[in-house]
């Protein structure tokens, strides 16, 4: 994997800083750094004004007195009030705090007076017990009075590895370092730290190779190099066969997958569907094929057929008996399989015969109501997934604003550029459509969902304000061009 694109949690940045020292950098110069750093996208972002640095007794407090010190040198009105005693302040963060010429107060919502900008500097991403007292009653004025506030490293009371909040506020600006953490990007996370810049502080790239990550933002670097291409050489035959199982009488969303499929770049998309619900697909559908089946043994001719690649379940299914058989019909070819809506709830009583019924390569794709009836709903997001995907051997695409996207080995990655008006009816089916084009193709299946979710979102990017789930398909052919 790309490691330009990894997340690290708090011990693995805490590794990335001990592996740093032993470069050659001390904690007091990596401090520095931060805070020069954190004084600079200050700069960049706003003209001068007063501003009031909140120190917190840790390393992230060090980091404020450090930005405290460079922007009143630079010519800002700088007020530093304190969490605690100068005296509670250890190794680099009390150097640097007496590096700060100021006066230090207590923090209190009266630290607030005056100032035109708020930098929390309080608590970093290890925080694992509630943010309470005067510093959370102070962020929360801040917000009240509509300071802008920037957080080092996260808002404090966010939890860095998890994304729940503590009691944290939202930030406007998050400056972090090195890399990203999995709660800059996770619900209420992502939310709550605003425009999220990270800074290099001179930790060498190579840490990253020992720390072994196995958590990543979700960019095309990751799955651009194995995206597929038709070459010169190409035929429809050649570019993949994708069969969607529609329903009746829910017949929208087997259509909307089978078109996204084939703007996925199927070289051919067949819809097998009740005989009787024929006319509405064929009059729907010009160039997706539309094959009618009568009975069982219809369906199971149609997956003999060995030049299929990939098969896509679930949406407009229905949920019961049928629905079951034949996903244990597509599960038992060993072809790739994608599994959604009505195909996962049609085992809420049992899942653990789907999941021994997985045997290739399978993609499921829940949102958080259908993940609740087959796996464990307790825990953060990440831990979620990550467990499903262990357990049940698919490659597990938990939905949602921040889209997790885990694999049975462990790998995760997390997408960050799904926009909020997603959350329209049909969009879960295209994006099921897209993933089975890819697959359709031959990409492998972890690469295959990580690219279609991005391209989702970058789909739905692109269209704006008043998205309908009709609109995704035909927006794929720009996403691919500005890829190239």
């Amino acid at each position: 994997m790309n490691l330009r694109t990894a997340l690290l949690n708090v011990r693995q940045m805490d590794e990335a800083d001990r592996l740093t020292t032993m470069s050659g950098a001390s904690i007091h110069e990596l401090m520095d750094r931060a805070g020069r750093a954190v004084s600079c996208e200050i700069e960049r972002r706003w003209s001068k004004r007063s501003v009031t640095v909140l120190c917190g007794p840790g390393n992230n407090g060090g980091d404020g007195f450090v930005t405290a010190r460079l922007l009143a040198k630079a010519g800002w009105v700088v007020q530093v009030s304190l969490l605690g005693s100068r005296d509670d302040l250890k190794g680099a963060a009390r150097q640097h705090s007496d590096l700060w010429q100021g006066e230090i107060t207590p923090i209190t919502i009266a630290s607030l007076d005056g100032a035109e900008l708020v930098v929390d500097a309080i608590f970093g991403a290890g925080l694992s017990r509630a943010f309470s007292g005067p510093a959370q009653e102070t962020l929360t004025a801040a917000v009240v009075r509509k300071l802008p506030i920037i957080a080092i490293d996260v808002p404090s009371g966010l939890m860095g590895d998890t994304g729940a909040s503590l009691g944290a506020v939202a930030a406007d600006l998050t400056v972090t370092f090195f890399r990203k953490k999995p709660g800059h990007l996770l619900l209420p996370g992502r939310s709550l730290c605003g425009e999220v810049v990270v800074a290099d502080i001179g930790s060498p790239a190579s840490v990253l190779e020992e720390i072994s990550p196995r958590t990543f933002e979700n960019d095309p670097d990751l799955w651009l190099a194995e995206l597929p291409r038709p070459g010169a050489e190409a035929n429809k035959y050649t570019r993949g066969h994708a069969l969607v199982c529609g329903g009746y009488p829910m017949t929208g969303a087997a259509r909307l997958a089978a078109s996204a499929a084939a703007r996925a770049g199927s070289g051919l998309t067949t819809v097998a569907v009740p005989e009787i619900a024929l006319p509405i697909y064929a009059a729907a559908l010009t160039s997706i094929m539309v094959h009618a089946i009568s009975t069982p043994d219809d369906f199971q001719r149609l997956l003999d057929d060995r030049r299929l690649t990939a098969f896509l379940i679930g949406p407009g299914a229905g949920i019961g008996d049928e629905t079951r058989s034949r996903v244990f019909a597509m599960l038992k070819t060993g072809c790739s399989t994608v599994l959604d809506a009505d195909a996962l709830s049609s085992f809420q009583d049992d899942p653990d015969t789907l999941f021994r019924a997985i045997v290739g390569p399978c993609v499921m794709t829940p949102h958080d109501g259908e993940f609740q009836r087959l796996f464990d709903p307790s825990g953060d997001k990440l831990t979620r997934a990550r467990a499903a995907a262990q357990r049940s051997g698919a490659i597990v695409v938990l939905k949602g604003f921040d889209t997790v996207i885990a694999a049975p080995d462990g790998r995760v990655i997390i997408n960050s550029n799904a926009p909020p008006t997603l959350a329209t009816g049909g969009a879960g089916d295209v994006l099921s459509g897209i993933i089975l084009g890819l697959l359709a193709q031959g990409m492998e299946p972890f690469l295959a969902a990580s690219a279609g979710v991005w391209l989702h979102g970058a789909a739905a990017t692109a269209f704006g304000p008043g998205l309908i789930a009709e609109d995704l398909p035909d927006l794929l052919p720009s996403v691919f061009r500005r890829l190239e």
